[in-house]
This record gives C-alpha cells, sequence and structure tokens, in this order.
C-alpha cells in the first residue's frame, strides 16, 4: 500500500471510490455536488491510499494558515478497514505538517477514540435566528 497526495489525474479513481462508498458519500460522487466538490479538492491537502491501480482510501484536510490541519473527510473502502488505513492517512498529514495540530472533524467519534485521540472540542452548525418583529 502507497500513501501519497492527490492530483487531479486520480479523479476518476477516487470518485469511484466515493460512489462504490453509498449514499453518505453521494452528495461528493454525484452532480451538482460533485464540481463543488472537484473544486474544493483543488483548495485541500488531500492524501490517497493506493493498491495499484485502485484508491482504496482517501482523507482530504484544510490547512489554516498555520494555525492547524483539519481533516475534512476520510474513507477507506470497506474491504480494507481493520488495516489502521484511516489512521495512517491522518498521519501523513502529522508528518507532513509537524509544526502544526492536525484535528479531525467527526461524525464517528468512536472510530477516533478507539485510535487514542484526544478530543478537543465540538462542531456546531450556525443558522441565523429569523428577526422577530
Amino acid at each position: 500500500m502507497l500513501i501519497r497526495r492527490y492530483t487531479p489525474r486520480d479523479e476518476p479513481a477516487l470518485f469511484r471510490l466515493l460512489t462504490e462508498a453509498g449514499p453518505d458519500w453521494f452528495e461528493y460522487a454525484f452532480e451538482p455536488g460533485r464540481t463543488r466538490y472537484v473544486r474544493a479538492l483543488g483548495h485541500s491537502v488531500t492524501y490517497l491510499a493506493l493498491e495499484e491501480p485502485d484508491v482504496i482510501g482517501y482523507a482530504r484536510c484544510r490547512e489554516d494558515d498555520g494555525f492547524g490541519i483539519y481533516v475534512c473527510d476520510l474513507l477507506v473502502a470497506m474491504p480494507y478497514r481493520g488495516r489502521q488505513i484511516g489512521r495512517l492517512l491522518m498521519e501523513q498529514a502529522c508528518a507532513d505538517y509537524p509544526d502544526q495540530t492536525v484535528y479531525v472533524m467527526s461524525d464517528v467519534d468512536g472510530y477516533y477514540e478507539k485510535l487514542g485521540y484526544e478530543r478537543a472540542g465540538s462542531i456546531f452548525i450556525v443558522r441565523p435566528r429569523q428577526q422577530e418583529f
């Protein structure tokens, strides 16, 4: 298995992984979300786990101008889970950015707790209140 940075030529293989991952990933895999996600990939630090020629996992991160690296998306193909690939993908960001803290935004806290990662807060959705007259 090889971990390396994503390039635009990897787009078909990455989107094949997203499509095969099921409905939770369809927002990224199909239009209109796919076009937005391709744009997001261009502004992200994205790592691929490969067993040539297949992409078997990926982590998409955002670098916050020296204030941290944020793992936004993490996916490992079902047949490859349990092999520490997700951990290796995230820890590649640690290796590439040793002077920054790497954070992961989670909707599966148990996975990250199992890896021994420390909780550092929560994420909330901000919605404007309706004006009362």
